[in-house]
């Protein structure tokens, strides 16, 4: 694909710098919707629940867009996928529209985030020749977005801080800043377009994936669907609702956890190449168990009124919190996995696409079954739920038998399922 090693490299850097303003972007917006939403139009936890669905319809859309859109490739996509980022979150900076118009931009947003996401990855692995170097490069380019994540979170920090963003005023200035970063990596897929062009095309037809070889994967998909809800949704919820905790709150922890996860994703990348898939999706599998347990109990504590909501709660919530986003930030291994049971590199945007919409078919549901658990039953029940829920990662993890090597035949690959 690429003419010589310092072609390749370039377009590496140029990729990672893609990533660094999608992080940068994401921290102005994504990460502080919980407050804005609460801010601006007071909504409860059952309501929260239902905003899930205009930001989580594109998950399950995306690989229709995709589909559609296959004839443009990869990276023309990506930048269309920025442009519809940029625009509705432009529009969410520059006025305060009513609630019903709030969830149509909120929707267009998320569909140019979503619609990313399958690209992102498949983007990111045609770019990287050495197959037995998959881990440490996915390792490399979650470190570059958590890193950039930190710093985007220490400016949202100090502006909601210093009091120059706030929710308060017509113009959201946080998000009018998101919008130029979502602009400037579209500028960036355009610099790295001319230089690859349509030769990053993974999905040349529309269609769907499902076989033998990848059902594990999609099982995966589905749990990470409502593992991922509670980080979203319910965890920031816990300190926004119970604790009554402001954007520099939530931005704060945001930040200590893209500090945390930068040291520690590139050094799980590499684990994934040295250790093995298999061990990886066990470890994946109870850091979801125990982060989920933890947090189930001190919402319980803060709940009774056995751990005041002072000082010391904030911390516990914090802590925890800090570790849930660890533990979602370890999407490489399934990415990995993925991409050592692929049949043909074809296959990976489109198993990646189908991943997407299955998860956010969850989603969609569990962000409203958790607002009904939360307000019927208690919020500990939304925590202790997902831990059970999280067992299932042990299950499919139990069923890999093998680590295939970098390059494995088909028939080898397809020993790594179990048959049940």
């Amino acid at each position: 694909m690429f003419k010589n090693q310092s072609t390749q490299k370039q377009n590496l850097i140029i990729f990672m710098v893609i990533m660094a303003l999608v992080s940068l972007g994401m921290a102005f917006s994504d990460s502080i919707f919980g407050n804005y939403f609460k801010e601006v139009y007071g909504i409860s936890a059952y309501q929260r629940g239902i905003l899930e669905f205009p930001r989580e319809l594109p998950g399950m859309i995306c690989l229709l867009v995709i589909a559609v859109g296959s004839f443009l490739g990869d990276i023309r996509l990506a930048m269309i996928a920025q442009v519809l980022s940029f625009i509705g979150i432009l529009a969410l900076g520059l006025m305060t529209p009513t609630f019903a118009v709030m969830t149509i931009y909120l929707f267009i947003n998320s569909l140019g985030m979503h619609t990313l996401m399958p690209l992102r990855d498949s983007i990111g692995i045609s770019l990287i020749q050495n197959r037995a170097e998959t881990g440490k490069w996915l390792g490399k380019f979650g470190g570059i977005y958590t890193a950039f994540q930190l710093v985007g979170g220490l400016a949202v920090f100090i502006g909601f801080a210093s009091g120059w963003f706030t929710f308060q005023t017509k113009i959201k200035w946080v998000f009018v800043i998101s919008a130029f970063f979502f602009f400037a990596a579209l500028l960036m897929f355009s610099v790295l377009n001319k230089r690859i062009g349509p030769k990053v095309q993974s999905h040349k037809k529309i269609k769907l994936v499902f076989d033998k070889t990848y059902r594990l994967y999609y099982l995966l998909a589905v749990l990470h669907g409502v593992q991922k809800q509670i980080i979203i949704v319910f965890g920031p919820w816990v300190l926004i609702e119970i604790l009554s905790r402001g954007a520099e709150t939530i931005t704060a922890l945001n930040m200590i956890g893209g500090f945390v996860c930068m040291l520690t994703i590139p050094v799980i990348g590499r684990w994934v190449d040295r250790f093995g898939i298999r061990r990886m999706l066990f470890f994946d599998a109870y850091s979801f168990i125990g982060v989920y347990a933890l947090y189930g109990v001190i919402t319980l504590l803060i709940v009774n009124g056995t751990l005041p909501i002072a000082d010391l709660a904030l911390i516990l919530v914090g802590g925890v919190f800090v570790l849930d986003k660890v533990s979602f930030s370890l999407d490489l291994i399934r990415v990995s996995y993925l991409r050592a049971i692929a049949k043909k590199d074809s296959d990976i945007a489109h198993t990646l696409s189908t991943g997407i919409s299955l998860d956010h078919l969850v989603t969609i549901v569990c962000a409203y079954l958790g607002g009904i658990v939360w307000t019927t039953l208690g919020p500990q029940y939304v925590f202790f739920i997902t831990a059970i829920v999280s067992f299932g990662n042990v299950f499919i993890a139990m069923r890999v038998k093998n680590i295939p090597a970098p390059h494995q035949s088909n028939a080898e690959k397809n020993d790594l399922i179990d048959d049940f």
